[in-house]
């Protein structure tokens, strides 16, 4: 190995290969981002992004180590074993790569689809070439590997898929459950996409000396809709509430 003659410069060249290489990805990923024409489906997108990103860090390494007299592709040609060992402890890496690009080019799940994974149900958020994010009904975001979907049998509901609306509410023992079920039923069936069949219920849960537990239920048509129709129930709730 021959190491550079002038540490200090050969720093700063790494310092601003670095800073160079953060701010071009960066970049790059913001464009990529912003194309509003594949908003219903940015999954090809995350992939020329990932893509792209992975490239110019890997030109960013080759150039680092350029400056100490390594060459890149004549090292790995001559690491031999060690090669091998390395692929063998990097085989999860190199499977999840190849995984998130049979799941992308194949089209088998898209951004915004619905799927379920040993019981985590949820909405794909993003997908990238090694992971995949799904977010579930209580927001809560799972980065998955890609290895994991395409060697595990998982659900894909069609879309819309039809989703059922639990919301739990506490009421004061003055308000009258005749009166508040007509209002909270006839404020379920104004929202666009609720179904009719199933009907929607109120349920009683309990009583307490502070308050009456009901639980209120309807269906509704699109599964991605349901935090913004579980959010106007909700409110309608509270308004009713505090009259």
């Amino acid at each position: 190995m021959i190491f550079p003659v002038n540490p200090l410069e050969t720093t700063l060249m790494i310092i601003a290969i670095i800073v160079i290489t953060t701010i071009i990805a960066r970049i790059i990923t913001r464009l990529l981002n912003r194309f509003e024409r594949f908003k219903d489906d940015m999954t090809g997108i995350y992939l020329i992004r990932d893509l792209i990103v992975y490239i110019i860090y890997f030109i960013a390494l080759m150039e680092i180590l350029s400056l100490f007299g390594i060459n890149l592709y004549g090292t790995l040609l001559s690491l031999g074993i060690v090669g091998i060992a390395v692929s063998l402890a990097a085989k999860d890496i190199i499977s999840n790569l190849f995984s998130g690009i049979i799941l992308i080019l194949g089209k088998s799940i898209r951004v915004g689809d619905t799927i379920e994974l040993n019981n985590t149900k949820g909405v794909i958020e993003s997908i990238h070439l090694r992971t995949t994010t799904i977010k579930d009904d209580d927001g809560i975001v799972s980065t998955i590997p890609n290895s994991t979907l395409t060697n595990n049998l998982f659900k894909l509901y069609k879309a819309p898929e039809k989703y059922r609306i639990n919301i739990l509410a506490g009421l004061p023992l003055n308000i009258d459950l005749d009166e508040f079920n007509e209002y909270i039923i006839k404020e379920i069936k104004q929202l666009d996409d609720v179904l009719d069949n199933p009907e929607p219920r109120i349920y009683a849960k309990g009583i307490t000396f502070e308050e009456t537990n009901i639980k209120v239920s309807f269906w509704i048509k699109d599964y991605n809709n349901k935090d913004d129709d579980k959010l106007i129930i909700t409110n309608k709730i509270r308004e009713f509430s505090n009259r």
